[in-house]
């Protein structure tokens, strides 16, 4: 038996978070760093399974299959391709950086009549995310799947209900009642989402016979499974209701604002940047690979969908008067660009949505963290309270900006790469839907740059005079996300040669084929 590499790299956070969980109470430092090595580790382990995927060998790699329940057919079924390999990477580059910038965010607060706030499970709980998430990105049964898609919301009710930010304008009362309303939303809308999805998974079951992702995708390609029409988009319709409200897809994201506004930073990188990156990917895994009839009778609609989330998200940023929420409806139009790649059903546009998961997840992650260090020194989360912070926390300012840049996709930051592609995908297909998708790009200028000139220039307001500018810690949190964005913007290449072959493989799938462009003839 070759050796479990898939299962290691998801058992490595998921045991750290136990060791993590049983530190006596008062070692909360040794808990702390407990949590990032752990993360490290990971981290090694991720780039393990990045350098041993071979792009151009077997759709999916490193298997490893076992049973788990004999009666239902389930299994314990693992198996990367290129697009999983590269959110695998995503999340376990970014966890060490949560970690590390959630420093303080669970430590006692001395000020508060509030009750203390376990440190070991805050860490815990992070941990535990990321070992679901990736082990989310490895499955390929889709009971297994479905498992984990669920799991991951206990963790993350308790980050988001019992972890909140702590700048907030209103009393310790109000402040916990937001938060538990925002964790409730949270849980209620996936919950709901996960519901309609175990019928569709038990429909799948009575149809396939079985949960095997590859054995139904096989099945279905030499003709042996077949589904009758209606059957198909009904089950399709489960399956993408429940990622969507993950994704989150308009009008189904109205939970994410108040979950990241209400969360600590490091969460609100946590949901956007890591956990909802878990919709989009199984959107290209699930429904296109089990329901490639009904993903094409469905684009029409959902492309219309993902533009009004890319125009909707980006006009509401603008309106804001909260950065975290700017940041939370900016990640909406963001989602948009990424779900308009997967069904523009062309080469481009879903490896351009791929690039736009990883990029996305890296730029938001650069931008809240800066946003949460601002926020944690001034205590406020209102863009008005801002002004001249660049005169006296230049770092803290210039890193800022960066993040915002790479937001609105400047050429030489990584974004730029995946948002042209979806575009240029988007445009070769469906011509008018890439042209308003463009719009987003405007507005994404707008809603960035004006929340920097507000917040990091003109006069220096009162409050904001004795601001520090990042500390070492903050600046080992910023620094290598702001490489990364800089690395992939000017060299994608590693990437995209992970990706390609996969989206080939899925492009088969829905038996669609790159339009040929048309050229005029010379005169």
């Amino acid at each position: 038996m070759s050796f479990p590499l898939l299962t290691v790299t998801a058992a490595v956070p998921a045991v750290g978070a136990i060791l993590t969980a049983a530190v006596p109470a008062a070692r909360r430092t040794a808990a702390k760093w407990l949590a990032l090595g752990v993360s490290l580790v990971t981290l090694a382990c991720a780039a393990v399974v990045f350098a041993r995927f071979e792009p151009g060998g077997a759709r999916y790699q490193l298997t490893e299959s076992h049973s788990w329940i004999k009666e239902f057919g389930v299994r314990y079924e693992l198996g990367v391709d290129g697009i999983g390999v590269a959110l695998i990477g995503l999340t376990a580059l970014l966890i060490p950086f949560i970690v590390l910038a959630g420093w303080h965010d669970a430590d006692p607060l001395e000020t508060s009549s509030s009750r203390w706030r376990p440190t070991q499970g805050f860490f815990a709980m992070i941990l535990m995310v990321e070992a679901m998430v990736i082990l989310s990105f490895e499955a390929t049964d889709v009971f297994l799947f479905y498992i984990l898609f669920e799991a991951m919301l206990i963790p993350m009710y308790f980050l988001i209900g019992g972890f909140g930010d702590r700048a907030h304008t209103g009393t310790d009362q109000n402040a916990a009642a937001q938060r538990s309303y925002a964790a409730v939303k949270f849980l209620l809308y996936n919950l709901v989402g996960g519901l309609i999805m175990l019928a569709a998974v038990i429909g799948l079951y009575v149809v396939a016979g079985g949960f095997s992702l590859p054995e139904i995708i096989e099945a279905r390609a030499n003709g042996s499974l077949e589904m009758a029409g209606s059957t198909e988009r009904w089950l399709f319709l489960g399956f993408f209701f429940a990622f969507a409200v993950k994704a989150p897809l308009w009008p189904l994201h109205t939970w994410l604002p108040n979950a990241m506004g209400e969360a600590t930073a490091p969460v609100a990188v946590l949901i956007t940047a890591v956990v909802d990156k878990v919709g989009t990917f199984a959107m290209l895994r699930f429904c296109l690979g089990l329901f490639p009839e009904a993903s094409k009778w469905a684009t029409p609609v959902i492309v219309a969908l993902a533009l009004v989330s890319i125009v909707y998200g980006a006009l509401l940023a603008v309106g804001q008067r909260d950065i975290k929420r700017l940041v939370a409806y900016a990640s909406i139009s963001h989602f948009g660009f990424i779900v308009l790649g997967i069904f523009a059903m062309t080469s481009q546009g879903q490896s351009g949505a791929t690039l736009y998961m990883v990029n996305h997840g890296i730029s938001t992650a650069a931008l809240m963290l800066v946003a949460g260090f601002l926020i944690s020194r001034r205590g406020s989360r209102l863009i008005a309270d801002y002004g001249g912070v660049q005169k006296v926390a230049p770092v803290l300012a210039g890193t800022f900006l960066i993040g915002g840049l790479a937001t609105l996709s400047l050429p030489g930051l990584a974004p730029f790469v995946s948002e042209f592609l979806v575009l240029v995908g988007t445009f070769s297909r469906y011509p008018v839907a890439g042209i308003i998708a463009t719009t987003g790009i405007v507005l994404a200028a707008l809603y960035t740059l004006v929340l920097y000139q507000r917040t990091m220039t003109g006069p220096v307001k009162e409050e904001v005079k004795k601001l520090p500018d990042l500390r070492p810690r903050e600046l080992a949190v910023v620094a290598p996300l702001i490489a990364v964005l800089i690395f992939l913007g000017v060299f994608p290449k590693p990437l995209t040669d992970i990706v390609n072959p996969s989206v080939r493989h899925t492009m088969s799938d829905v038996q669609q084929q790159d339009p040929n462009p048309e050229v005029e003839a010379a005169k």
